[in-house]
């Protein structure tokens, strides 16, 4: 990923609609984070008020630092596992938080070394896994909280197990424990979010869906706390936010790492483990969110382990938990109609400001109606149509996808990106050693050469596999050995190279040509041994049916894309003093007729004249006897080509019986007009109205055969030096015609 800055499209929004997204997203975010905040601070044995810390810099701190637009930071439900262990085995909170800090000394050297990159080596399978994985979880715990099943309130929202449970029996029990108003609040969540998200004009308007279902989950809970009873939500049913007295209050729970810990080694291994555990969760979740961006914007990544660095020093000095970018908050933000970076920012600014001062009016919000915005939130992340798109992709994409899902729903996320990202490995090495090498028998113009095309990675595996390839070259023979494409390549197979190109090869008589491997490896040097261009010796033993053999083969080629290799500086120093065509092709002047290309040949193969109409002039006719009879070519191509607008313009003038000059608007192409309708066949222009655009298209390609048939007479007829060639076998004239669509010559007497 780039690490410049990257233009923000919002802009054409003229400000003011972008702000009013993001005004939105924020808040929307700020809802959700909340008990988000809690529930990790709950799982990880850490203070309650450390998450809703951590909130606030992931915001704040890392919101003002970061260039991802879309990204919200704060503490991860990933890391709760580390946390809690980190924080038993150093004893205390105070030590733990001076892990933290040091973390995030680690993790902004990580950015200033540039080691954000890691995250362009992970299959977009896993990326995608990841997605599928975490809209799963949400769906399947967030159902819960949907029907006011709260005994482990705080611990579910965290993605975390209670004991003796998982994910599906936790969902099972909640089935058994349904609270009627819960129930109520969360039924009429998911329909707004339903009806706000299909609804054209709601889903256009200003005000956000999940903005509408928390006011109205509020309503609700004020309505039905009058009505009392068994539909009276209790606290275990709303968010629980720490009550502190005023910004006094607030400041008083906030608590300094205990630097006499220094002296711990266990410190350092939790800093460690910590800014490594962080730093790769921040890089995946950023890639997954980017992702998801509409705009497509990319995050630089160093930058991001930057921020991150900065928000966990931080955090640990003033008392919260490690924070990353996060996966939930982020995806929200994205659903909820975020622009910038603003929103993310907007969103810890509400969580200081409604902490500090108006906890007791958040202690109002329903959790079911927070968890219908994440069910809905779970639903696009993993919706079946992705499911679908990696089944059509096969097995190679579908199977890493579905094994990173299961494992993050088994596991937590970094151990499942880790099987997911095990799984994947696993299949680029049977891709491999399927498919080690490929080996492409070249004819070239000198010699046939075994082309043997390396893999993308290539290990100690594929030893035996081009081993056995090298031992199959027969002496005297040619092979190159390409790894153009290899971006690795194992030291043994390494050492198999230059052996064979060293000590085997000049024994047994064979070239060895090299390419793509200079530039990794020292030792070796890229060059083209064979001859891949005319030589004087080449050109003197074809005949003209071989040369025609030839142009036919380098026809095929092309039109496949299984172009020769070759090595075009030394063919430029080569025929820079002299050159031996074997064959002069005459062509129109369409842009779509590359004579080398069509032909896949190589400087000096061929001689190329091009004139529209592909007239016989006296200059071409000089050019014709100079190839064939002083440089030496043995054949002569007139070649036009399908759906000629030469032919076509020509057919119009002729039967209109106007002016040529009068239908192009081109004065100077009146005589190549006149000398084209010489070939035209009048019969062949009757009930030209009756005509499809296709039969009409086949008969203007029958009468451009006819012109190249007439020019190829004469040049017979004009040329007494051709013609003697001609006729003593030393030089074959033939007429060819180039379609357009398919990139097939056909060729005709």
């Amino acid at each position: 990923m780039s690490d410049s800055a990257q233009p923000d499209r919002t802009l054409a929004d003229n400000g003011r609609p972008a702000l009013l997204a993001d005004a939105s997203a924020g808040l929307v975010v700020f809802l959700v984070a909340l008990p988000l905040c809690l529930g990790i601070a709950l799982a990880s044995n850490a203070p309650l008020f450390s998450g809703i810390l951590s909130g606030v810099i992931g915001g704040i701190v890392v919101g003002v630092l970061s260039r991802s637009h879309t990204s919200v930071s704060g503490p991860a439900a990933g890391l709760t596992a580390v946390v809690a262990a980190q924080i038993a085995t150093l004893g205390s909170f105070d030590a733990f938080l001076l892990a933290v800090l040091l973390a995030g000394g680690l993790q902004i050297l990580l950015g200033i070394i540039r080691a954000g990159s890691i995250a362009d080596f992970v299959p977009s399978s896993v990326i995608k896994g990841l997605l599928s994985a975490i809209g799963l979880i949400l769906i399947l715990k967030q159902i819960p909280h949907l029907v006011g099943h709260d005994e482990e309130a705080l611990g579910l929202m965290s993605f975390q197990e209670p004991e003796h449970e998982n994910t599906f029996t936790a969902l099972a029990h909640s089935f058994l424990g349904i609270h009627p108003g819960a129930a109520l609040i969360g039924s009429v969540s998911v329909a707004l979010m339903l009806v706000w998200d299909r609804v054209k004009w709601l889903k256009q308007s200003l005000v956000p869906g999940p903005l509408v279902v928390v006011v109205a989950g509020v309503s609700i809970n004020l309505l039905l706390t009058r009505l009392g009873g068994p539909w009276l939500i209790e606290e275990s049913h709303l968010v629980q936010v720490p009550v502190a007295e005023g910004l006094a209050g607030f400041f008083g729970f906030l608590q300094l790492p205990d630097f006499a810990a220094l002296q711990n080694p266990r410190v350092y291994t939790a800093a460690i483990t910590i800014a490594l555990v962080a730093s790769l969760e921040t890089l995946l979740n950023l890639e997954a969110v980017d992702k998801l961006d509409p705009l497509k914007r990319v995050s630089p990544t160093n930058r991001e382990l930057i921020a991150q660095g900065v928000g966990n020093l931080t955090a640990g000095l003033v008392g919260g938990l490690p924070v990353t970018s996060v996966i939930v908050r982020s995806s929200v933000n994205i659903n909820a109609g975020a622009k910038t970076k603003r929103s993310a920012v907007l969103h810890g600014c509400l969580l200081l400001l409604s902490v500090a001062l108006l906890p007791h009016w958040l202690n109002l919000v329903p959790l079911s109606c927070l968890a219908a915005i994440l069910i809905m939130t779970g639903f696009k992340l993993a919706a079946p149509r992705l499911f679908r798109q990696m089944w059509r992709q096969g097995w190679n994409q579908f199977l890493p996808f579905v094994v990173t899902v299961a494992a993050i729903l088994l596991t937590d996320l970094l151990v499942g990106i880790l099987i997911g990202l095990g799984f994947s490995i696993v299949f680029i090495l049977r891709s491999n050693l399927q498919r080690p090498l490929r080996q492409i028998r070249e004819k070239h113009v000198g010699s046939e050469v075994l082309r043997i095309e390396l893999a993308n990675q290539v290990s100690f595996l594929n030893r035996v596999a081009l081993s056995r390839a090298l031992d199959a070259v027969p002496r005297n023979g040619h092979v190159m050995i390409d790894a153009r494409q290899t971006a690795y390549l194992d030291n043994d197979v390494l050492g198999l190279i230059t052996e064979y190109q060293k000590e085997i090869a000049p024994v047994r008589g064979v070239q060895v040509s090299l390419a793509g491997l200079q530039d990794h490896y020292e030792q070796l040097e890229d060059r083209v041994q064979y001859v891949d261009y005319s030589t004087r010796e080449i050109q003197a033993n074809l005949t003209p049916d071989q040369v025609l053999q030839i142009l036919r083969e380098g026809n095929e080629r092309f039109r496949s894309g299984q172009l020769l290799t070759r090595d075009l500086i030394r063919q430029r120093e080569t025929t820079a003093t002299e050159h031996h065509p074997l064959a002069i092709i005459v062509s129109g002047a369409s842009s779509r007729t590359p004579i080398e290309l069509i032909f896949d040949a190589g400087l000096g193969d061929v001689f190329c004249a091009r004139v529209t109409g592909n007239l016989v002039s006296e200059g071409v006719l000089g050019s014709l006897e100079y190839a064939c009879a002083v440089a030496g070519a043995k054949l002569v191509v007139m070649m036009g080509h399908s759906n000629s607008a030469v032919m076509r313009m020509a057919i119009q003038a002729f039967r209109e019986q106007r002016d040529p000059a009068h239908i192009t608007g081109c004065a100077h192409l009146d005589p190549v007009l006149e000398e084209v309708q010489r070939s035209i066949v009048p019969a062949r222009l009757e009930g030209w109205h009756d005509l499809t655009p296709d039969q009409r298209q086949e008969r203007v390609d029958e009468l451009y055969r006819n012109h190249v048939r007439r020019n190829n007479r004469l040049i017979t007829e004009r040329s007494e030096s051709l013609r003697r060639m001609v006729d003593h076998g030393a030089l074959k004239i033939l007429g060819a015609l180039y379609d357009v669509r398919s990139g097939q010559v056909e060729f005709f007497e």
